[in-house]
């Protein structure tokens, strides 16, 4: 497998396993088969960009933890936004809020 390009970012999609894991009591297997074996940035990608949510995210809607999903993390958080398009961060948004979550964007970011 090649080197992992944003190390810190996968440590941050291990990071979110782990919390819904302990807080949420839901063990995200096929979100961490995918991490180990593509690394953060190319899995969450491919869960935001999916035309329906994963299980996963299904599953955390239900224990109302989005705050635990790649869409949450990822609009979130400036430093994670910027590995992302604007359409991808707007697909998350626009997710999360179908769901009834209401993002917490960054100080000067408005609503997409």
């Amino acid at each position: 497998m090649a080197a992992d390009p944003y190390p810190q970012f996968t440590g941050a999609m291990f990071d979110i396993y782990r919390r819904a894991k302990a807080e949420a009591n839901y063990n995200a297997t096929v979100f961490l088969g995918m991490i180990t074996r593509n690394h953060g940035l190319a899995t969450a990608k491919t869960l935001i960009n999916a035309t329906q949510p994963s299980d996963g995210y299904t599953a955390l809607h239900q224990r109302e933890r989005l705050d635990l999903t790649v869409e949450a993390v990822v609009v979130e958080n400036p430093k994670w936004r910027a590995l992302f398009t604007p359409e991808e961060l707007s697909r998350a948004e626009k997710r999360l809020r179908a769901y009834g979550y209401l993002p917490k964007l960054p100080p000067g970011l408005s609503e997409t």
